[in-house]
C-alpha cells in the first residue's frame, strides 16, 4: 500500500546509529519548556527578592533531559520487544527510530541506558531534595509523579488513550515548570499551575498528531490511542480544543497579571499554531500531509521558547 493510500501500513528500510533510541532532536522540546520553567521562576526570584541558584537551574534542566530521554529509550526497547517497529511507517516524528531494528545486538545496551537515565533523573533529584528542605513534600510529590510516568508510560499510560493524551503535556507543563519553581524558589504557586497549562496543552497536540500514522500498527499490539477510539476527525477536534483554550489562556493570563505581559510575546506563533490545525484537518486520511506533524513540531517547541524570552525580557 502506498503512503497516500492509508495511515500506518508498511516499513521502510532502516539505517540509523544505535543511539538513535535516545531521538536526540527531540530533546529540543526539552530545553524550550525548560527555558520556560527557569524564565519563570527566575523572575519571580526577583520579583520577591530571592537569589536563585544557578548551578541549581542546570540540574533541573539535566533531570529533565535525562527524564526524556529515559523515556524515550525505553518506549523504543518497548516497540521493539512488542514488534511494534515491524509494524509502523516510520516519518521524522512518529513510528519510532527504526535503530534496534538496525542494530539488534543493541537491545541490552539500549535498555541499560534508559534505565541509567531513570537513575541519573532520581539521582539528581534525590540531590535537590536534600538541597531544599523546606520544600521536601511538595518535590516529592512532583518527583514521584513524574518518575512513575517515565517508567508507566509504554507498559501501561498507552493503553489508556485518555491519560495518553494528557501524559506528555503533564511532564513537560506542571511537572517541569512546577518542579523547577519548587527547586529555585522554594515554594510552588497557582500563576505557575496556570501558566504550564500552556505547554501541557501543546504538548499533548503534539503527541497526538503523531499517532496518526501508527493506528493500525498500534492495534497489533494492544495499545489504544485517541484516534483508535475516537477516530481521527475527532482527534483534530479535541486538538482544536487544546489548541484554543491554550491561546485563550494566555491572553487571560496577560489580562488578569497572573505573570508578565513579556509572555505574550508567544503570540508570534499563532499564525503557526492555526497552520497546524488546518493541516491536521488535512492530515486525517492522508499520509502525504502530515506535514503536519514538522508544523506541530515547530509551534510546540518554538511557543516555549518565546514565552521565556518574553519573561527574559521583561525581567
Amino acid at each position: 500500500m502506498s503512503r497516500t493510500g492509508g495511515l500506518g501500513m508498511g516499513r521502510p528500510a532502516v539505517d540509523v546509529p544505535w543511539w538513535g533510541v535516545l531521538r536526540p532532536p527531540f530533546l529540543l522540546l526539552t530545553l524550550s519548556c525548560m527555558a520556560l520553567a527557569v524564565g519563570w521562576s527566575a523572575w519571580l526570584a526577583h520579583v520577591h527578592g530571592l537569589i536563585w541558584s544557578h548551578w541549581a537551574a542546570l540540574a533541573c534542566a539535566a533531570g529533565a533531559l535525562l527524564a526524556h530521554a529515559g523515556v524515550n529509550v525505553l518506549n523504543e526497547v518497548g516497540d521493539y520487544r512488542s514488534g511494534l517497529d515491524m509494524h509502523t511507517w516510520r516519518t521524522p516524528f512518529s513510528g519510532g527510530s527504526g535503530a534496534l531494528l538496525s542494530h539488534p545486538g543493541k537491545l541490552g545496551l539500549a535498555r541499560a541506558v534508559g534505565w541509567g537515565c531513570v537513575g541519573g533523573t532520581a539521582l539528581i533529584g534525590l540531590a535537590l531534595w536534600f538541597w531544599r528542605p523546606e520544600a521536601h513534600m511538595p518535590l516529592l510529590l512532583l518527583g514521584g509523579l513524574g518518575l512513575l510516568l517515565v517508567v508507566a508510560y509504554t507498559p501501561w499510560v498507552t493503553r489508556h488513550p485518555w491519560l495518553r493524551l494528557i501524559a506528555p503535556g503533564l511532564g513537560f507543563g506542571p511537572l517541569m515548570l512546577l518542579g523547577t519553581e519548587v527547586v529555585l524558589t522554594g515554594h510552588w504557586s497557582w500563576h505557575g499551575l496556570a501558566l504550564s497549562m500552556l505547554p501541557f496543552a501543546l504538548v499533548n497536540n503534539l503527541l497526538l498528531l503523531n499517532q496518526f500514522p501508527d493506528v493500525d500498527a498500534d492495534r497489533r499490539v494492544g495499545r489504544r490511542t485517541l484516534p483508535m477510539v475516537i477516530g481521527r476527525s475527532r482527534s483534530v477536534l479535541v486538538m482544536g480544543g487544546q489548541s484554543v483554550a491554550a491561546w485563550l489562556w494566555l491572553g487571560v493570563g496577560c489580562w488578569q497579571g497572573w505573570w508578565p505581559q513579556g509572555a505574550a510575546l508567544a503570540v508570534l506563533a499563532l499564525p503557526l499554531s492555526m497552520w497546524v490545525l488546518q493541516r491536521a484537518w488535512q492530515a486525517r486520511e492522508d499520509l502525504s500531509a502530515l506535514q503536519a506533524m514538522a508544523l506541530n513540531v515547530a509551534q510546540s517547541v518554538l511557543v516555549p521558547a518565546l514565552m521565556a524570552a518574553g519573561l527574559w525580557l521583561h525581567g
